[in-house]
C-alpha cells in the first residue's frame, strides 16, 4: 500500500512537470477581429506540431522514462517511443477538442492582455481570461472550449494507461492542473512583454 501511495505521488508530480512543458504557450491576441475556422484550426495545430511543442513532448517522454511511469511500460527505446506517442496523442486530443468546441460554440481561443495598470489587477485579468473567454461577436462567456478540452483530454488519454492510473480522481486532477497551467501561460503572456522591455532598457 505504501509503495502504491509513493508511486501515485510521483505520478502526479511528473504529470504536473510534464504538462507544464508539453502545453502549448498561450496565444495572445490584441486585434478584436474574430478568427475564422481555418485560423482556429491553424492555431491549435501549431500547438501540437510546432518545433517547440514537439521538443516539449520529447522532454516529457524523457521525464516519464527516467521515472519509469507507468512501470508497466518498462524501459528501452520501445518504451520511450510508447511514452512519446502517448504524450503526442494527449496533445492531439487536447487540441482537437479545443478546436471542435471553440469553432462550434464561436468562442475565441486567444488571450487578450489587460488594458489596466497594477500587478494584482492584471493577474486577476489573467485568471478571468482562463475561466472566461470572448465570443466571436465580442461578448464574454464561460470558457467552454478550454475547460472541456482540459478535462476531456485528461480522461480520454488515461484510457490507454494501466487501470491503476486510469481513475476518475486522476482524470479530474489532470484536468484541473491543465487549467492551472493555462493560467500560468496567460500570466506569462500578460507580463512578459513588460519584463522584456525593462530588461532591454537595462541593456
Amino acid at each position: 500500500m505504501k509503495v502504491n501511495q509513493v508511486e501515485d505521488r510521483k505520478s502526479r508530480a511528473t504529470v504536473v512537470l510534464a504538462l507544464a512543458i508539453a502545453l502549448p504557450m498561450a496565444v495572445s491576441g490584441q486585434s478584436t477581429d474574430p478568427l475564422n475556422v481555418m485560423d482556429k484550426l491553424r492555431l491549435h495545430a501549431e500547438g501540437v506540431y510546432s518545433p517547440t511543442a514537439i521538443a516539449g513532448i520529447a522532454l516529457y517522454a524523457g521525464i516519464l522514462q527516467e521515472a519509469n511511469i507507468p512501470r508497466e511500460w518498462g524501459q528501452g527505446a520501445g518504451a520511450y517511443g510508447e511514452r512519446f506517442g502517448s504524450t503526442l496523442a494527449w496533445s492531439g486530443i487536447h487540441s482537437a477538442l479545443a478546436f471542435g468546441l471553440d469553432s462550434t460554440l464561436h468562442q475565441d481561443p486567444r488571450y487578450f492582455r489587460s488594458t489596466e495598470t497594477g500587478g494584482w489587477r492584471r493577474a486577476g485579468h489573467a485568471f478571468c481570461g482562463t475561466m472566461l473567454t470572448r465570443t466571436d461577436s465580442g461578448r464574454e462567456t464561460i470558457s467552454t472550449w478550454r475547460i472541456g478540452s482540459a478535462f476531456g483530454a485528461a480522461f480520454l488519454s488515461n484510457q490507454w494507461y494501466p487501470d491503476r492510473l486510469n481513475t476518475a480522481r486522476l482524470g479530474l486532477l489532470e484536468g484541473a492542473m491543465t487549467l492551472g497551467l493555462d493560467f500560468c501561460g496567460n500570466l506569462g503572456v500578460e507580463f512578459w512583454p513588460d519584463i522584456k522591455r525593462k530588461v532591454l532598457r537595462r541593456r
